[in-house]
This record gives structure tokens, C-alpha cells and sequence, in this order.
């Protein structure tokens, strides 16, 4: 049980069914998550769900790089509910199991040869724990994605902070039949370690 109630459908007000259809519709196909709570100001859920929509769905990064992304920032934050869903997810893209069991222990991952996944870890990592990147870590993902690619990074960072904090404050639960193995209490900051 959440601290806040979730808008049940019977009761909803029209504004909030059709922002309710309209993320059942789309990709997500389920209403999980900070959305549950958001829908209390529809206005609110609808632009919410159409930036993470883009965000998760319609960058310009590889499926299994945005997962990564997704899941170092749920590890900082210690988000169950979006390490649940995002670890899910990201099995089944190409990111190497082992990289996400790294990360679920906070252990920095051994990413081989896999160059792309590292820039990205590190990008995530340091901005997550310094606030900014260092200028040779952003430097190497703006030369292999882009500027596109570089101010998309940091707004998955940032849009899933901002998931991750909702969903710690309201303690949002998670779905019936979905499970989550991390070590720490919701909400408690682990610390990013640097790669070696």
C-alpha cells in the first residue's frame, strides 16, 4: 500500500480516463509506476507520460544502453519498483546480465570490449554522483552519439530521477506478480563506484 491513494478508474474524472486510455494505448500498454500517482493532475500525467514516452521508447541510443542508463539511476536512488520494471526490461535487450548484477550489488561492471556501455556508465555515473560529467567522459559520448545523443542521455538521467523520487516518496508499490532483489531500503542513495 502507498502512502496516496491511486485513482481508481470508476471514480475518475474524464480528464483523467482519457490520459488513463491514452498511456494503456500507447507503448507502455499498463498503468505501473510514478503515473499512478500523477494521474491526480491529468494535465500533469499526460505531459509526464508523453516525455517518458520519448524518453524510454524514442531516443536515439540502443535499447539495451538506455536500459543501462535507466538502471544505474534507479540504483542510485534505490527506486525497487523502477529497477523491477527496467531490469525486466533491460533482459531483454543485448546488455550483458552480468552488468546488471553488478549493478544491482553496486559493483562497478566489467564491460570487456563493450566501449559504448562504459562511456555510458560512466556519463551516468558522474552525473549522477558529481553533477556533472567530466568533460573527457562527455566529450567521448557527444563524439559516438551526437549532441543529439548527449542531451538525450542526460534527460533519461533526469526524467527517471524524477521517477525514481515520486515513486520512493509516495512509496508506490509494486504490481502484484513482480519482484525486486535489491540490497538496499528504498530510497537510501548508493554510491556509484568509479570503473577501475
Amino acid at each position: 500500500m502507498g502512502r496516496i491513494h491511486f485513482p481508481d478508474h470508476a471514480t475518475m474524472t474524464e480528464a483523467q480516463k482519457a490520459v488513463f486510455d491514452k498511456i494503456i494505448s500507447g507503448k507502455r500498454g499498463e498503468l505501473v509506476g510514478p503515473l499512478r500517482a500523477a494521474l491526480h493532475n491529468p494535465e500533469l500525467a499526460d505531459r509526464w507520460q508523453q516525455l517518458g514516452s520519448v524518453l524510454r521508447f524514442d531516443t536515439t541510443l540502443p535499447a539495451q544502453l538506455n536500459e543501462l542508463a535507466i538502471l544505474i539511476t534507479a540504483r542510485r536512488w534505490s527506486s525497487i519498483l523502477e529497477w523491477a520494471i527496467h531490469e525486466r526490461d533491460a533482459r531483454k535487450t543485448t546488455l550483458d546480465p552480468a552488468v546488471i548484477d553488478s549493478l544491482r550489488h553496486g559493483q562497478p561492471p566489467a564491460f570487456g570490449e563493450d566501449h559504448a556501455a562504459a562511456e555510458i556508465y560512466d556519463f551516468v555515473t558522474q552525473l549522477l554522483m558529481r553533477g556533472v560529467p567530466e568533460q573527457a567522459v562527455y566529450d567521448l559520448v557527444r563524439t559516438r552519439w551526437g549532441e543529439l545523443g548527449v542531451v538525450e542521455l542526460t534527460a533519461v538521467v533526469g526524467y527517471y530521477s524524477m521517477v525514481a523520487m515520486t515513486l520512493n516518496a509516495h512509496e508506490i508499490p509494486l504490481p502484484e506478480g513482480v519482484t525486486a532483489d535489491l540490497p538496499d531500503a528504498p530510497g537510501a542513495l548508493c554510491d556509484l563506484p568509479a570503473r577501475v
